[in-house]
């Protein structure tokens, strides 16, 4: 009994310490990408981002996304609920974070359809039909076409349109700024220019609320 005792008193042990270590590396994370923050002002937001959310918000959420990653998917309505939770006081703005093999053609296409007036339709499609097209080792991104074609794109001048050398400049700016601001994994949130340290619902609704108390006292 002792002895099993004693290998169970082991194993919290050594989850304690996991814990605490994440813990640890989160903080110091958040700290690089605060201080990146600090030395790049200017690296959060560009005139070109996607926002969506009232123009004269006091409140920002800054999210660096990839199309092609799970969790973005999975934050998705979460950030969604975020925002219809704030209608007049958030503002959600959009940075591409093209990790993924790709994830920077479906950018262009989502870029693409800005257009038409149909991007954050397209990106509620790209989402939906993520688990389809975004095969780790094998993506299928031609197939996002299919999703895009039945909420109205015109695919055809789509195509033409990721072209344009400024949705190539888009991309090149965000992935810099990507790098600048020490972004690392995806998705990353900044709220007022803080760093989500918590990656978790809770954790980003906490947040908006911290700084919609302070922002609308």
């Amino acid at each position: 009994m002792a002895k099993v005792m004693g290998l169970i008193g082991g194993a919290v042990a050594v989850a304690v310490l996991f814990v605490a270590g994440m813990r640890l590396h989160q903080h110091q994370q958040a700290a690089e990408s605060a201080d990146a923050l600090v030395q790049n002002p200017g690296s959060l937001v560009k005139f070109h981002s996607p926002s969506t959310g009232p123009s004269d918000a006091e409140v920002t959420i800054v999210e660096f996304m990839d199309p092609s990653c799970k969790a973005c998917r999975a934050f998705y309505p979460v950030v969604k609920s975020v925002l219809d939770d704030n209608p007049d006081t958030v503002r959600l703005v959009l940075r591409y974070t093209a990790f993924h093999p790709g994830s920077d053609t479906v950018v262009k296409m989502l870029e693409a359809t800005k257009a038409q007036s149909l991007y954050w339709q397209s990106l509620d499609a790209v989402f939906k039909s993520q688990p389809l097209w975004a095969v780790h080792g094998n993506p299928q991104v031609e197939m996002v076409w299919a999703f895009l074609q039945p909420i109205g794109v015109d695919t055809e001048k789509a195509r033409t349109d990721m072209q344009s050398p400024t949705i190539a400049a888009v991309l090149v700016q965000d992935m810099a700024d990507v790098v600048a601001l020490k972004v690392d994994k995806t998705p990353s949130f900044f709220v007022n220019g803080k760093p989500l340290l918590e990656i978790s619902e809770q954790g980003l609704r906490d947040l908006v609320a911290q700084e919609v108390k302070a922002s609308y006292r």
